[in-house]
């Protein structure tokens, strides 16, 4: 075979190569995969070994109750583990109290979704040792015990007997330090003729001061929230509706924020 036909070949081949893979979005049938977001100890001695999820489904949401196909072990197969899951990574989710002998012991957390089993080990390897700074600043970075600020004081209001379809009312009573101070709102500069150059975010970007988010940790049917994302903290309190589709026991979560560390309550809702 002469050279130049060897030279043609390969131009083919590496011209019929793909530039780019596009991803592949599933929006239903994948796993959900348990994590292991690493162990906290705590002053008696205990640790908590602190666990998460990523539902690589886009837009599925699954009601796993606790059971074979929900696993916690020791201590399950109910141990407070998420029951409904979400799309996509959800971080410190729940954490699993473990005694302060518990040394070179394994925890595992097993999900069965879609017909496939996914598994986490929780263990208390020096390598995941993290501290409650970390859980409350979403795993960003941590200024050290010396950082004046502390995080938002909460407290949930007891919810009302809720009725399928029917609006529940949800209040949080959110008190803080005042740290950080909240960023002002830059005011755009103006441009030349409407043109301009490019801007890597969107709207008003992170909110500012004090906000409260609800979160679906369990129930066998989907929470309706009145608003989704960060509820702004007025007078003291941020107020919000949720309607449940479903009769039964649902699990659900506010997170408290001042834009750098947060506070979680979960409260529990029975539907009739």
């Amino acid at each position: 075979m002469s050279t130049h036909i060897l030279w043609l070949a390969f131009t083919l081949a590496v011209w019929q190569l793909p530039t780019e893979i596009a991803p592949v979005r599933f929006n239903s049938g994948q796993s959900v995969v348990p994590y292991f977001e690493g162990w906290i100890k705590n002053p008696d001695g205990t640790f908590d070994l602190v666990f998460g999820y990523f539902n690589r489904n886009w837009k599925q949401e699954l009601y796993i109750p606790s059971g074979p196909n929900n696993n916690i072990e020791p201590n399950g197969p109910d141990a407070g583990q998420p029951t409904y899951f979400l799309p996509r990574r959800q971080r410190w989710m729940f954490r699993l109290r473990v005694p302060a002998d518990f040394g070179k012991k394994e925890a595992t957390w097993t999900i069965t979704a879609n017909g496939r089993s996914e598994m986490a080990f929780g263990n208390l390897l020096a390598a995941q040792e993290i501290t409650d700074r970390v859980v409350m600043s979403n795993g960003n970075f941590n200024p050290g015990t010396d950082d004046p600020n502390e995080p938002p004081s909460m407290t949930v209001a007891p919810a009302q007997t809720a009725t399928v379809g029917v609006p529940v009312t949800l209040t949080v009573s959110v008190t803080d330090d005042g740290l950080p101070k909240p960023r002002p709102v830059r005011t755009p500069r103006p441009t030349a003729g409407g043109f301009g150059a490019q801007s890597n975010t969107v709207g008003s970007g992170a909110p500012r001061g004090l906000n409260v988010r609800w979160l679906q940790i369990g129930g066998p049917g989907k929470v309706a929230f009145e608003q989704v994302g960060p509820i702004s903290v007025t007078s003291g309190k941020a107020v919000t509706t949720a309607r449940f589709a479903v009769p039964g026991t649902y699990r659900l979560r506010a997170t408290a924020s001042d834009g750098a560390l947060s506070k979680t309550t979960d409260i529990v809702v029975t539907v009739k």
